[in-house]
């Protein structure tokens, strides 16, 4: 979750401590993995279980008292809810809103796509994940835009090992994207965090190889690309969170939470029932 600023099989070395680089990131203890496991798995599970609240009628204000009822039944506390005076427990983005959707009483249409996203504290430690749900039938064009935003997100992750830079994870994503005519959204990024909601770096889904700071075992950052099916510039609304496309064109997104092990990467938030992709149903 941007809001303005996985069990992988990456072994961490036992000998790893805690420190500062020079860009201000934070390279985070062994045991730290551990809790944002905690924090991500549940952060995923939570999304697991809206999806069977996710149909056309449905509103979103609904579905995000779901997701706060969901919250405060694991003993967890929700990150967004009093955020620069934010009030609910999820993002929710439609169609051709980008991020930072606040749910409210509209309902949902046959056809509509949406992200929903949602952070929250356990123990200390941040779990921030989202993902593309799909209310009634998923059109064509939909489908791929949400295909693409989904496998984009895939590649970038895939670039995550000791040794390669930022820029490896931004343009393995920019490049998929672009070369299926989608754009890639630069207004906003992912961000460190771990026990702290928002950090460095910025986690740019655009970029040169070999560009930016380079990865280190113990880094923990989302990994959020926004992909439009038009241009890739967007507008905050009145509201001053609501992000749209200036096209009206759709805008898909996913979110993981990674950290860099001694030779990979650890994805925290992977979802338990395998429902990362609104297709499992088909």
């Amino acid at each position: 979750m941007i809001l303005k600023f996985g069990k992988g099989a990456g072994k961490v070395n036992e000998a790893h401590r805690g420190r500062i680089t020079r860009e201000g990131i934070r390279i985070h203890e062994t045991g730290d993995f551990a809790g944002m496991h905690k924090a991500g798995e549940l952060a995923a599970r939570i999304l697991d279980d809206v999806a069977d609240h996710v149909f056309p009628g449905q509103t979103t204000a609904e579905i995000d008292r779901i997701i706060e009822d969901k919250v405060n039944a694991a003993g967890a506390t929700s990150a967004t809810i009093g955020y620069k005076g934010y009030r609910h427990a999820s993002c929710i983005s439609i169609n051709h809103v980008v991020c930072h959707g606040i749910p409210g009483d509209k309902k949902l249409k046959d056809g509509d796509i949406l992200n929903i996203d949602v952070t929250v504290i356990v123990d200390g430690w941040y779990g921030d994940t989202s993902r593309m749900y799909v209310a009634g039938k998923l059109s064509r064009k939909a489908e791929r835009l949400i295909q693409i935003t989904h496998d984009a997100l895939m590649l970038g992750i895939e670039q995550v090992r000791p040794g390669n830079t930022f820029g490896d994870i931004g343009h393995a994503i920019q490049s998929f994207v672009e070369g299926h005519r989608m754009s890639v959204v630069r207004d906003f990024c992912g961000h460190g965090l771990g026990r702290v909601f928002h950090a460095p770096p910025n986690v740019l889904h655009y970029g040169r190889p070999g560009t930016g700071p380079l990865l280190e075992e113990g880094m923990f950052f989302t990994i959020e690309p926004m992909v439009n099916l038009g241009r890739p510039e967007t507008k905050v609304l009145a509201d001053d969170w609501t992000a749209v496309t200036r096209d009206k064109s759709l805008s898909a997104q996913f979110e993981h939470s990674v950290g860099v092990t001694a030779d990979g990467v650890d994805i925290f938030t992977l979802s338990p029932a395998g429902r990362f992709h609104p297709t499992y149903r088909i």
